[in-house]
């Protein structure tokens, strides 16, 4: 292959990791994701957002736990494969570096191009769009939407070292 048709190659693909859901998968581009970690248990506030799960610690930081099909109307299920990814976020806040959301598995890797078959699907509102990858259909997540309804929630710990509060 020559090095041009290489060029272009990277330039229309991405490497993206499915993400297993109880109820759907996501598509991310690895990029976003900084871990996957085992499951922890965490407890919320009653009064908490249901997508909310309570912090949990990674790294010596405590984050919040989230469920992905909560926030999009449907229940937290937590599987016998139950993992945490943890996400970079996107959202440019100095106290919101990371987001831990709850998945049913190991996320899967796959190559993604500009070629892309969306499906035509309800979507919830914190769903982008909805694409064909291989056998699966995966939607595609707003992450900096997420991220403002922690925000809006008020809900810490925003990523504070573990015992403190980020204010």
């Amino acid at each position: 292959m020559s090095d041009t048709t290489t060029q272009a190659a990277r330039l229309t693909s991405l490497t993206g990791l499915l993400i297993p859901l109880s109820d759907r998968h996501l598509l991310l581009p690895n990029v976003a994701v900084a871990e996957l970690i085992d499951y922890q248990d965490s407890v919320s506030d009653p009064s908490a957002p249901q997508w909310y799960l309570g912090p949990i610690n990674w790294r010596n930081r405590s984050l919040p736990l989230l469920s992905f099909e909560a926030a999009c109307g449907s229940r937290a299920r937590v599987g016998g494969r139950a993992r945490i990814v943890v996400l970079n976020a996107l959202g440019g806040r100095p106290h919101l570096k990371f987001i831990a959301v709850l998945t049913q598995g190991i996320p899967r890797s796959c190559k993604v191009d500009n070629q892309l078959s969306y499906v035509d699907i309800p979507l919830a509102e914190l769903e982008l769009a909805a694409v064909q990858v291989g056998e699966t259909v995966a939607r595609i997540p707003d992450l900096v939407g997420l991220e403002q309804w922690l925000v809006d929630a008020g809900l810490p710990p925003l990523n504070a070292p573990s015992g403190l509060r980020a204010e």
